[in-house]
């Protein structure tokens, strides 16, 4: 149990450590309706560990406040009524040092009840804590990004989340060949239900590239009116292209005939080694179809895993994000963490910069809408 405690308080001071580098004033504003104040993040996951863990398995345990489950709810319609996400930002109170003292409250109570060799049930509540806690960790950082890098003087947040140049020159095709391949997770370890149940795939052969794409790869898709031909493009990515004036991927910026992007270091050259981030599926999609090649499938991706240098940026796949054979969803609240977003989303694959340690795995899906790119996202091409 000390092991796990220790787990927990490392994960409670990783949330805080990321906003550090903040201002008072960056902790409450929200620029999108898809990004989220950091203090509304600090306040969720700890309600979070309020909700599922505390009030239910701690029979000593006081709410904090009553009014913080509706503020600080996020998508639990289980859970009661809350806060709309686009109106997350016009809370200014309570105040950041409101919600820290909220933290402290929460974070003790939790030790307390660790201490107290808490069941079997309660204990799996817990991991799912910390690996929630942890998403929102790498949420924290692309709201930040998005916070910072849509302001007009592009503030400087720190390092620590830079992405390292490849060499465009490597590039390999890695061969896969035909087979039935298992996917899905198996063993002792954690995972999310999205995940589960491992099954056997069919899958044809092909050949997936040993890098991402490069700055200096799409900006040939850029110079060669990528954005401009439709014949690239779905019909709904070319409707978004076309309705938003999209011309480059988020961030980045024409200054004098030369590229520039925000990154958390500031406002730099594009270095064009680097693999391009911040792209939606529809870009993606568009991309490789101005190569000639395309997205691999979800399933492409994990066979391949092992042969890939993967984890600076989450990978676009293919492959709408659905359930595997057997899929259900756990009773009450916690049932909504992943099987009501199966729809309309794509899966993602790998990890990022931004991802906590211990918290990447090769069965991991990540899914977003596909015209979402302030996450940390690039491309991979198969062939």
């Amino acid at each position: 149990m000390v092991e796990l405690i220790e787990r927990f308080l490392a994960v409670r001071t990783e949330s805080e450590e990321r906003c550090q580098p903040l201002l008072l004033e960056d902790y409450s504003v929200q620029p999108a309706i898809f990004a989220s104040p950091p203090k509304w993040h600090l306040a969720h996951i700890t309600w979070f560990w309020e909700a599922f863990v505390l009030t239910v398995f701690h029979k000593d345990y006081q709410v904090y406040h009553e009014d913080f489950s509706f503020l600080f709810n996020s998508y639990y319609n289980n859970a009661g009524k809350r806060v709309l996400r686009p109106n997350r930002g016009l809370m200014t109170r309570p105040s950041v040092d409101d919600v820290l003292k909220y933290r402290k409250y929460v974070t003790d109570a939790m030790v307390d009840f660790l201490k107290k060799n808490p069941s079997p049930e309660a204990l799996e509540v817990v991991e799912i804590g910390i690996h929630h806690e942890q998403q929102h960790q790498e949420l924290l950082v692309y709201d930040i990004k998005y916070i910072l890098g849509n302001q007009p003087t592009f503030p400087v947040y720190g390092g620590g989340y830079e992405i390292k140049a490849i060499s465009s020159g490597l590039q390999q095709w890695i061969k896969i060949e035909s087979g039935i391949y298992e996917i899905g997770h198996g063993g002792k370890g954690f995972c999310f239900d999205n995940e589960l149940g491992r099954h056997k795939v069919y899958q044809q052969k092909f050949e997936i590239s040993n890098r991402m794409v490069t700055n200096g790869e799409y900006l040939d898709f850029i110079k060669s009116d990528g954005y401009g031909n439709f014949n690239f493009w779905h019909d709904e990515g070319w409707q978004w292209v076309s309705q938003h004036e999209i011309k480059a991927p988020l961030y980045w910026h024409l200054i004098e005939d030369d590229w520039y992007a925000y990154n958390l270091t500031g406002l730099e050259k594009i270095d064009l080694e680097a693999p391009v981030k911040h792209i939606s599926f529809y870009e993606a999609f568009a991309y490789a179809e101005f190569r000639g090649m395309r997205l691999p499938t979800e399933f492409e991706w994990e066979i391949s895993a092992d042969k890939l240098d993967w984890g600076m940026l989450w990978e676009w796949t293919n492959s709408a994000y659905l359930p595997y054979p057997g899929f259900s969803k756990a009773p009450g609240a916690l049932g909504e963490y992943n099987g009501k977003f199966m729809v309309n989303q794509m899966v993602l694959r790998g990890a990022s910069v931004a991802t906590p340690k211990n918290h990447a795995r090769k069965t991991y899906r990540n899914f977003f809408q596909p015209d979402m790119r302030w996450q940390f996202g690039g491309i991979r091409l198969v062939k």
